[in-house]
């Protein structure tokens, strides 16, 4: 292959191909699409690409290696599919304004997606890999929990020395180490109805039952221990003449350790066992979607690799700890050494204000490059 060279230029109008696709995580046929887009820039490189489809719901997943192989020397972590509907790109396309480039998924996470793959693209022009074996993991459910991709990225993982994650870095420049679990619980209350005027005393309030849980579980966060529990989606009741027989939440939790969800589960299974409202039934489905992600000394010896490369390089590396969930949630689980947040720096995901800051990229390509190089 002969040399190629990275263009901050060539990068971004390749990133707006792919923004100006629409690849919500429900539109199979918008991420077929993005697949599409890197199946033939992997193949350009004599890569071979098979694609994975789990689930007729979702698009295709793509595991792009560089060689046969049991195991792999690095595993690539990205995904495809955004939060937002299929129109979005109509309404609001990829855009460059004061030095930053906006657009559905811009940020989380086709920059990160293309930034691997021109890193990749100028190592192995330059038979800089030598003999080192890479796969490439493309999910397309990532912002639905990885429902069904879940299996496969952890059985590539588990075949991994390293798992990078091509987020993007936080606003504020740092890379991602440390993430919560997310967990996701759906909460069904069943009363008996009654007339609220005429047989009130004759009603089980299935409302009144969901008030209780919620004070309960909202008490249940500390912030100290790192435990956020929501209760963000309500309904319930027919009329307000009507004692309400039916009632619904889901729940949102974030935990920074698997022991403490003991402690969670357990208050759940006392509030099903022991209702505040006799009479109420309640059912709890659900449960951790992605484990907590925690650096294990590996992980920090590769984390002080990424420092004394930045350093060469003149580019700074600060490490955050964050809320919010990915898939090197699962290898970290695994014991494998992982780093996130290693794409351009960008913000405001899954907002309309979504931005990628350009400056970034030339020296977040450098990062990953060398990184790659040194590993």
């Amino acid at each position: 292959m002969e040399q190629f060279s990275f263009s901050t230029a060539r990068y971004l109008q390749e990133l707006a191909m792919l923004v100006n696709i629409d690849s919500g995580s429900n539109s199979p046929t918008g991420v077929a699409a993005a697949a599409d887009f890197f199946d033939q820039k992997y193949r350009e490189m004599d890569w071979q690409v098979k694609r994975r489809q789990f689930d007729s719901s979702v698009g295709p997943c793509l595991e792009i290696t560089n060689q046969a192989g049991a195991h792999f020397d690095l595993l690539l972590l990205g995904h495809l599919d955004t939060v937002f509907p299929v129109g979005t790109t109509r309404e609001r396309p990829f855009t460059i304004k004061d030095g930053r480039a906006y657009g559905p998924g811009v940020s989380d996470m086709k920059a990160g997606c293309l930034l691997m793959y021109y890193a990749l693209r100028v190592l192995h022009s330059q038979a800089a890999l030598g003999d080192k074996s890479i796969c490439v993991a493309l999910n397309s459910d990532e912002e639905i929990g990885s429902v069904f991709s879940r299996p496969w990225i952890e059985k590539l993982a588990q075949k991994s020395k390293y798992v990078f994650v091509l987020e993007s870095a936080r606003a504020n420049g740092a890379l991602v180490k440390e993430r919560k679990g997310v967990g996701r619980y759906e909460l069904q209350f069943t009363g008996v109805a009654s007339h609220s005027g005429v047989d009130h005393q004759k009603g089980k309030s299935a409302i009144n039952e969901l008030g209780h849980w919620i004070i309960t579980l909202h008490n249940l966060t500390d912030y100290q221990l790192g435990t956020t529990v929501n209760v963000g989606l309500v309904s319930g009741g027919t009329a307000t003449n009507v004692v309400a027989e039916h009632a619904k939440a889901k729940v949102d939790l974030r935990i920074t350790d698997m022991e403490e969800l003991q402690r969670l589960e357990a208050t759940f299974k006392k509030l099903v066992e022991q209702p505040k409202t006799p009479g109420v039934k309640v059912q709890v489905t659900g449960g951790v979607q992605r484990p907590p992600m925690n650096a294990n000394d590996a992980t920090e010896k590769l984390c002080h690799l990424v420092e004394e490369i930045g350093k060469g390089i003149n580019v700074a590396v600060k490490w955050a700890k964050t809320g919010g969930g990915s898939d090197g949630n699962f290898s970290a689980a695994l014991g494998i050494p992982t780093i996130d947040g290693l794409g351009p720096i960008g913000g405001g995901s899954h907002s309309i204000d979504e931005y990628l800051v350009i400056e970034s990229i030339e020296p977040r390509f450098k990062l990953l490059k060398e990184l790659i190089k040194r590993i």
